[in-house]
Formats: structure tokens, sequence, C-alpha cells
């Protein structure tokens, strides 16, 4: 029977070590596969060693805690399941509400014994239910709870009306404001984030983080870790045979892939 496995990402080596150590004593049945520093070294290693537990601090570099367990649940392949998530955090009452409405897990820094114990009783109940239900309900269910998590973390702001976008040429600079109503769709792309509409694109260099708290959720949805588009712009909705969802838009003729984080949003009604 293969051994259960966790994966431990950790920017701080001696915090590390020392969930490591009390893993061993509430769990000695566990094996840590992998400790890595960084959000996006975690979804790497998580892709490759396909770990039963991701034990994730909140603050770490190139990707945070949030941003790392969204980045791996769109990046993994069905009918693949999602890693049991617990945020290691140090002690935040939004943070801790935030975790316990979602019924994910975490954990405080500096790691009590007592509070690691609960974390390891919960974690044993929820891979003996994963073991008798369908992949697809599991990663389904943790994805939601995922979903939820990162848009309660996501402090909303007044909405966008206009995009101010500049762009330099050899004459000199000039800002184009976009209405919002425009927008087709936008992506990240590298620093910046692409703004598309029917017949142009302009750039920005706002955080897609925040540029999701000024846009109404109604009208724009996230499809995939960098993708957000108008629900309006979409004219069809296509599923391949592995399950891999795209968008055909109605005024571009790109195509949009959809993660499967974000699959359920296009369920037949």
């Amino acid at each position: 029977m293969k051994p259960i496995s966790a994966l431990i990402a950790e920017d701080e080596p001696l915090l590390a070590e020392s969930l490591k150590r009390e893993l061993a004593k509430a769990w000695p049945e566990l094996e840590i596969c992998a400790i890595v520093g960084d959000g996006q070294s975690a979804v790497d290693l998580a892709l490759k060693l396909q770990p039963d537990v991701l034990f994730l601090d909140i603050q770490m570099p190139v990707l945070t805690g949030l941003e790392a367990a969204s980045s791996l649940a769109s990046s993994l392949p069905a009918p693949q399941d999602l890693p049991l998530l617990v945020f290691v955090t140090a002690f935040d009452q939004y943070a801790v509400q935030a975790f316990e409405n979602q019924a994910i897990d975490y954990v405080l820094k500096p790691v009590r014994p007592e509070r690691l114990a609960k974390t390891v009783a919960r974690l044993k109940d929820r891979l003996q239910d994963r073991a008798s239900s369908n992949p697809v309900d599991s990663y389904d269910q943790t994805a939601a709870q995922l979903r939820d998590l990162l848009l309660a973390a996501t402090p909303q702001q007044a909405r966008l009306s206009l995009i101010q976008a500049s762009k330099t040429s050899a004459q000199g600079s000039t800002i184009s404001m976009i209405p919002i109503e425009d927008v087709v769709y936008f992506e990240a792309a590298d620093k910046y984030i692409r703004v598309l509409t029917a017949d142009q694109e302009y750039l920005i260099r706002t955080p897609l983080k925040d540029l999701l708290a000024q846009l109404d959720s109604n009208v724009f949805w996230q499809v995939h870790r960098g993708t957000v588009v108008r629900v309006a712009s979409i004219a069809s909705v296509h599923r391949d045979e592995n399950f891999k969802v795209s968008l055909k838009l109605r005024s571009r003729a790109e195509t949009l892939a959809v993660s499967r984080l974000y699959g359920h949003l296009f369920k037949a009604m």
C-alpha cells in the first residue's frame, strides 16, 4: 500500500524542520516527500510527486501559499486529485476566520503539538472519505473551498468604469481611456496585463489580484490563473475528450483555455 505523503512549503528552514519533527511525532506513518522554500517550487514538485497533503506557508517568495494552491489547482490534469491543503500562518484573526469558514485547515506559527494533532486527525478523516469517493467529486469539493477562500482574501474595491492604459512612442506618451464595457478579456503577461477589446490591445501594470477586486464578478469571470473574461463576450464553450474546456469569443478569433479550478462555471444549466 502506498504510504501517505506530504510536501512542506516554508521559506524559513528552521520552521520547516520544526514542522517536520512535529509531524513525525503526531503522524509517524506520514512520509515527507520534499521540503521547498517558495511557492513556485511547491507547485512544480507537487505536480511531479503528487503528495496527498500540502503544507503551505502563507507568505513565501515567488508565489504566496494561496497563489501556489490556486496555480496547482489550475495545472492538475483530470482526474488527478488536488492534495489536501493545510496553510501555515502567523496569527491573523482574519486569515483564521477565512480558513475556518472554508473548512480548509491551518496551523499557526510556532506549531503547537496539540493543534497539529487536531489537524492530523482531520486529514486522516478526509483521506478516508476520499478513498471511497470519485476523484472528480473530491477535486471539485476542495477546489470550491479554495475558490471561496481566495475570494474571501481579496478585499473588494470600488468598481472600475474606465481603464487607463498608456502607450509610448517616438512622438511621446498617450493615455487611452478604455470604457470597461469595451473590454473582452484581460490576460496576465509577465509584469503587465493585456487588455483586449474587440479590435485593440493595451497594456497596464496593475496586478491581476488588484484588478479582480475592482471588477464586477457577475460581469467578468476568472477562467484561468491569468485570464479574466467578460461573460457576455463568450460565444460558446467546448469540452474535449480529456475534459479540457475552451471558450470561443464573439468578437475575437482566439480561443481561451479554462483551467480545472474554474471549469464549474461552464456546466450546463
